[in-house]
C-alpha cells in the first residue's frame, strides 16, 4: 500500500480507504472486509452513513484495531424516525455526532467532516452559525483533531478551501464529473493532467490546483459514479472503466490522497486494492474514453441517498437503481422486478412533492422519473 499526505493535517492516509456507504450486510460481513482493507494496508473510513444498525456494524468491524483506522466522522448526519436526514439543527446534530462516536467506539475522530454542504448560502450560513462553532468547539476539545467538508459542489469546495478554516474536502470525484463534453480529439483531454485543462471544468480544476497549493488534502467518494462506470449498458460514456482505471483518474487529480470506494462483497475490496499492484497499462483510462460514444453525465442518478428523507417513505435510490438495472435490459428482468415488487413503497407511492429534487447533487428529475418507473414496473 502506498501513502499519501493528506493535505497539511500531518496524515498519513492509504491510497485506497474504505467508505462503506449503504452497507446493509452483517456485522460478520462487514468486519470481513474491513480487515481484508486493513490487511491490505488501508487505514482511512468514512462514516457518514447515519444508520444505526450500519455505525454498529463498523464499530464491530473495527473493534480491537480502532486506532489503526484514521476516521472521518460527520457533523449533521442525523437518523430521524428511521430516516437518513441531514441537519444543522444543533438538537439533531449534537447527539448525532455522540452517537457516531459511541456506535464506532470511539472517543475521537481524526476529521469532523461539515456534513453535505452543497450551496454557498448554506456554506456560508453554517460558518457563521452556531453549527460551525460547534465543530470548533470539538477541536477545540480534542473530539475531532482537523476540521473537514463533505461537498459536491465545487464552488463551495473552493469557497472552503480559501477560508483558512477547512483542512480536508471529501469531494465526488471521476471521469464523468469532471469532464465537459468532449472535443473530437479525446485522447488529448484524457492524456497527461497537465495538458488536459481544457476538458476538465474549469471550477473543478481551479479546485484541484487551489486544494494543493493551500495545503488542503482531498477525500474521494464516488470513484465510480455510484458503479455506472463500471458498466457500459450505464455509463454515461457508453463504455466501460474498471475500478483500477476509476482510482487512477481520480489519484491523478491535485491534492487528491485516497479513494474511498463502497464495497458490498470481499472482492469489491480485492478489485480496489489490486490498484496498488497494477501494470501502467491496467491504469491507461484514456485510451478507453477516447473510443467512448457518449459523454453526457448531468442528471444521472448515482444512488447517493441524499434525496431522502421522502415523505412518502420511498426509498429512492433503490427505486432508481432497479429502474436503471430493468431499463438496460430488452424487457424487465423477473429478479429485478421481484425485488422492485418487495419493496415496502415504490415508485407508485410518490406524490409528485418534488421535495426530494432539491437534495440531489446531480440535478436528477425525481419525480419525473417516480412517473417513468411506476409506468415501466406497470
Amino acid at each position: 500500500m502506498r501513502y499519501r499526505d493528506l493535505g497539511n493535517t500531518g496524515l498519513r492516509v492509504s491510497e485506497i480507504g474504505f467508505g462503506p456507504e449503504w452497507m446493509k450486510g452483517t456485522p460478520e460481513e462487514t468486519r470481513a472486509i474491513a480487515e481484508v482493507l486493513r490487511e491490505a494496508g488501508a487505514n482511512i473510513l468514512d462514516c457518514w452513513m447515519s444508520d444505526p444498525h450500519i455505525r454498529s456494524n463498523l464499530g464491530y468491524a473495527i473493534k480491537g484495531h480502532e486506532d489503526e483506522w484514521i476516521i472521518q466522522a460527520h457533523f449533521g448526519a442525523c437518523w430521524v424516525d428511521g430516516q437518513y436526514q441531514r441537519s444543522r439543527d444543533l438538537d439533531l446534530v449534537r447527539p448525532a455526532f455522540e452517537d457516531e462516536l459511541h456506535r464506532l467506539g470511539i472517543d475521537h475522530a481524526e476529521i469532523g467532516m461539515m456534513h453535505y454542504i452543497d450551496s454557498l448560502d448554506e456554506f456560508r450560513a453554517c460558518m457563521e452559525g452556531p453549527f460551525f462553532a460547534y465543530v470548533q468547539e470539538m477541536k477545540e476539545a480534542g473530539v475531532i483533531r482537523h476540521i473537514g467538508l463533505s461537498t459536491h459542489n465545487p464552488d463551495v469546495a473552493l469557497e472552503a478551501c480559501r477560508t483558512g478554516s477547512v483542512e480536508a474536502i471529501m469531494f465526488s470525484i471521476n471521469p464523468a464529473f469532471d469532464m465537459l463534453p468532449a472535443s473530437d480529439d479525446i485522447d488529448d483531454l484524457f492524456g497527461d493532467y497537465a495538458d488536459a485543462g481544457e476538458s476538465i471544468d474549469p471550477v473543478r480544476d481551479e479546485l484541484y490546483r487551489t486544494c494543493a497549493t493551500m495545503g488542503v488534502g482531498l477525500t474521494v467518494m464516488k470513484p465510480y459514479a455510484g458503479g455506472r462506470l463500471l458498466s457500459a449498458e450505464e455509463s454515461p460514456f457508453g463504455v466501460a472503466l474498471t475500478p483500477k482505471q476509476c482510482i487512477h483518474y481520480c489519484l491523478t487529480r491535485p491534492a487528491v490522497a485516497t479513494v474511498l470506494a463502497g464495497y458490498k462483497t470481499i472482492q469489491e475490496a480485492k478489485d480496489a486494492l489490486a490498484y496498488e499492484d497494477a501494470a501502467p497499462e491496467e491504469l491507461d483510462y484514456a485510451s478507453v474514453l477516447a473510443k467512448a460514444p457518449a459523454h453526457a453525465y448531468f442528471g444521472q442518478c448515482t444512488y447517493c441517498g441524499h434525496c431522502q428523507p421522502c415523505v412518502e417513505g420511498i426509498d429512492i435510490a433503490t427505486v432508481n437503481k432497479f429502474a436503471d438495472l430493468a431499463l438496460a435490459q430488452d424487457e424487465v428482468p423477473a429478479s429485478v422486478r421481484e425485488h422492485y415488487r418487495a419493496l415496502d413503497k415504490d415508485a407508485s407511492d410518490c406524490i409528485q412533492c418534488g421535495s426530494c429534487e432539491p437534495n440531489c447533487p446531480f440535478g436528477v428529475k425525481i419525480a419525473e422519473r417516480m412517473v417513468q418507473t411506476a409506468a415501466l414496473f406497470g
